[in-house]
């Protein structure tokens, strides 16, 4: 499954991941390869607890990209 995430970098260097289609789904990293690992974690324990409490599992996304030539 492909959940889509937000990563920006804060005022202290710290990057800041978010996963939108998950309410609250926000973890951080020293670097952007932590960020991006420690999210994935994140979104596994919020399907999980999601499954466990018999709620629904949002749908992952599809995405495409458009190279536009400016």
């Amino acid at each position: 499954m492909h959940y889509r995430i937000l990563i920006e970098q804060d005022e202290d260097g710290v990057f800041i991941a978010e996963c939108p289609t998950l309410p609250g789904c926000i973890s951080q990293g020293k670097t952007r390869g932590e960020a991006i690992e420690n999210i994935s974690d994140a979104i596994k324990g919020y399907l999980e607890s999601l499954k466990k409490h018999g709620e629904a599992i949002p749908a992952p996304i599809t995405e495409e990209l458009v190279e536009v030539m400016a």
